[in-house]
């Protein structure tokens, strides 16, 4: 099936900030299990795989639409040196990619692609939800203090 090559390169936007998002909290979860934070290390690592099977889904409908899937033109990975530093570049990360997945799925709607669509929605659907869990851990920091949130992180209780 022949697709659209404008929703085919929109998907690949997409898709390139998934593959971002991958590394990006696969070694932000390295970092926290390194320092003792278990709790993140879980969400982080959670949050990448469930990245990577987003991904592999924009890869499978890219093959179908007969286009080639671009897994090389990947941007930069916002590491943080801190938790509310990593807590941010996450959440700045949840924001760019809500951005360019709301383009995307406007695209699709003009040019009549509502399978696209719907795999799109089912991303940004997920994306809001953690982009929410960011922002409720930022208000816990400032709420409860950095000491008490970090040490809060120590067990895996706590993981969404």
């Amino acid at each position: 099936m022949k697709g659209d090559k404008a929703v085919i390169q929109a998907l690949n936007k997409v898709l390139g900030q998934s593959l971002i998002a991958i590394n990006q909290y696969f070694l932000h979860a390295r970092v926290a299990r390194h320092w003792g934070l278990e709790a993140l290390n879980d969400s982080f690592y959670h949050q990448s795989i469930q990245e990577m099977k987003w991904s592999d889904d924009l890869i499978e409908r890219i093959l179908l639409l007969e286009g080639l899937p671009n897994l090389q033109d990947l941007g930069k990975i916002l590491i943080g040196e801190d938790v509310p530093e990593i807590i941010e570049c996450n959440l700045r990360l949840e924001k760019q990619k809500l951005a360019i997945i709301t383009d995307a799925i406007t695209l699709c709607e003009q040019h009549r692609d509502y399978v696209s669509r719907q795999l799109l929605v089912k991303l940004k659907d997920g994306n809001e939800e953690y982009e929410d869990w960011l922002d409720t851990q930022e208000d816990l920091m400032k709420e409860v203090g950095l000491q008490n949130y970090i040490q809060s992180q120590m067990s895996d209780d706590k993981a969404p």
